[in-house]
């Protein structure tokens, strides 16, 4: 099951592994249960710590990961390879007693949830975003008796993804009933459980350079701040942005591939080298200037800076129209590589001619029976090179001139509807899923009058990166720079801190 250089890469770190551990299998005669065992065997066999005895779970295949005198509450339902194979890694490390790397503050509020918690997570092995919800769910069950965890690979349980409406991943549920979709942090799944800071917490925090915003372009502004012995901090509704949802970087100059979660863990583990007051999963509500620059969050609270860096970045754009927000994660994505494995065998559409777009085709081309694309350009905008692997692919047709007007369904999408834009004429295509992919819109809407925007909502900088109010800098997609490229956004960061540093000096 394992190559050759995985193998011995796996096997230095099961040498890390501190007590032994019990791998429950629950296999049957179909062919996933016969690689299931397989793989499990072929684990068992490289360390002594690591036994294998066959028993029935809730769901056949699928395997438990046990300490040896109890059980963890940590199962695979599905093999999990893929990108799920660090999952594994790591859940055998954790569960042979060694420290998962988590905040303390965190494991402490993980060890004192009270009541029963049975969580279960749909996953793609294809998706880049469901392993950080598979390992902080593996990692609450480890650490709490009270908490336990099901990964289920949608490919392995169709059945049982087709009776859920399951649409996007990953998916998880709580105690059976819908808990939320898409990626979630380990901090996010403990605030969405009750258990995140007040407004208290905050009380008397004042700093002189404030970051909004943790993506590239305020990681960079926080490090070169910090790296001036002033008192810096982030404040972030969610660390690494946009970028943890992006699969492949191949333009990130010095490596030629890298994906958005490897990155953005390099860049928090760089920000934590220095003294940052990081605090995340806070979204910022209003901006003041006073004798400080106030900025109050959410949840009630008032950051006090001498200086601010803005580098909210962007999101992705909503089409608009009717089905869309009703139809999300029941048929409408905007994540190929996550959710596409779940369109297998359909006829999909995906809205936009751009370059991210027709990727989106040609990756869909080879899971789906069918793909319709609707530029409502008279020509797509994408790359000739893409363009040529496009038409190149039988199962696919292009629509130009198109217009959306409705993405239609019952409990899930059934179809869509354009208008021609030359004829008036209006025209209906029956499938089940609709991906979204017509660009980025600036993150700034609750600034309102305070900053100097352009008419596209993005933050109008100098060469500096100072806005029109004095102490307040701007950096990233979230500005009206001529490119949204990372490490564009690295470099307007590092400019708009050393732009803050020399305003903090002058005045």
């Amino acid at each position: 099951m394992l190559e050759a250089a995985i193998k011995e890469q796996l096997g230095q770190y099961l040498q890390m592994m501190e007590g032994d551990v019990v791998l429950k299998v629950s296999a049957g005669e179909d062919t996933v249960s016969r690689e299931m065992l397989e793989l499990v065997d072929e684990i068992a066999n490289m360390s002594p710590r690591i036994t294998v005895e066959r028993t029935t779970l809730a769901r056949t295949p699928s395997f438990s990961v046990n300490r040896a005198s109890e059980d963890t509450g940590v199962v695979f339902a599905g093999i999990p390879l893929g990108h799920e194979f660090t999952s594994l890694v790591l859940a055998l490390l954790q569960v042979s007693g060694r420290a998962p790397k988590v905040d303390e503050s965190l494991i402490s509020q993980i060890r004192a949830i009270k009541g029963s918690y049975h969580f279960e997570s749909y996953i793609s092995l294809s998706c880049h975003n469901c392993p950080d919800v598979v390992q902080a769910l593996n990692v609450m069950s480890v650490l709490n008796p009270n908490i336990t965890h099901t990964m289920i690979d949608g490919a392995a349980f169709k059945d049982e993804v087709e009776q859920k409406d399951i649409m996007a991943v990953p998916t998880v549920f709580l105690n059976g009933e819908s808990f939320g979709s898409g990626r979630m942090s380990l901090e996010e799944i403990l605030s969405k459980l009750g258990s995140a800071p007040d407004a208290s917490e905050f009380e008397g925090k004042e700093f002189d350079v404030l970051v909004v915003g943790g993506g590239p372009a305020g990681a960079s502004a926080a490090i070169y701040a910090a790296r001036k012995g002033i008192r810096t901090g982030i404040v972030a509704e969610r660390f690494g942005g946009q970028v943890m949802d992006t699969m492949s970087i191949e333009n990130f100059i010095s490596m030629t591939y890298t994906e958005g979660p490897k990155l953005v863990a390099s860049l928090e583990e760089h920000v934590k080298a220095y003294n940052i007051d990081v605090m995340n999963l806070q979204r910022a509500t209003r901006l003041e200037k006073k004798d400080l620059i106030e900025l109050e969050l959410e949840n009630g609270a008032i950051l006090k800076s001498k200086s601010v860096i803005l580098s909210t970045g962007a999101r992705w754009r909503n089409v608009g129209v009717p089905g869309e927000i009703e139809f999300k994660n029941k048929g409408v994505a905007y994540c190929p590589h996550c959710d596409g494995p779940l369109f297998e065998g359909k006829r999909v559409a995906v809205i936009g001619g751009g370059n991210s777009g027709v990727e989106a085709a040609i990756d869909l081309a080879g899971l789906v029976k069918h793909v319709t694309v609707l530029e409502f350009a008279p020509e797509l905008k994408a790359d000739a090179v893409l363009q040529q692997r496009l038409n190149s692919l039988p199962n696919v047709t292009v629509v130009k001139n198109a217009q959306t007007k409705e993405i239609t369904g019952d409990d899930k999408v059934n179809g869509i509807t354009y208008v021609e834009c030359e004829s008036g004429v209006e025209q209906h295509v029956e499938l089940e899923g609709v991906f979204v992919q017509i660009g980025l819109v600036p993150n700034t809407d609750w600034l309102g009058d305070v900053i100097e925007r352009s008419k596209f909502g993005e933050i109008i900088v100098d060469r500096h990166g100072a806005t029109n109010v004095p102490g307040v800098f701007a950096a990233g997609d979230c500005t009206d720079s001529a490119y949204k490229q990372i490490i564009i956004s690295m470099g307007s960061g590092a400019t708009a801190a050393l732009g803050a540093f020399d305003y903090l000096i002058r005045n």
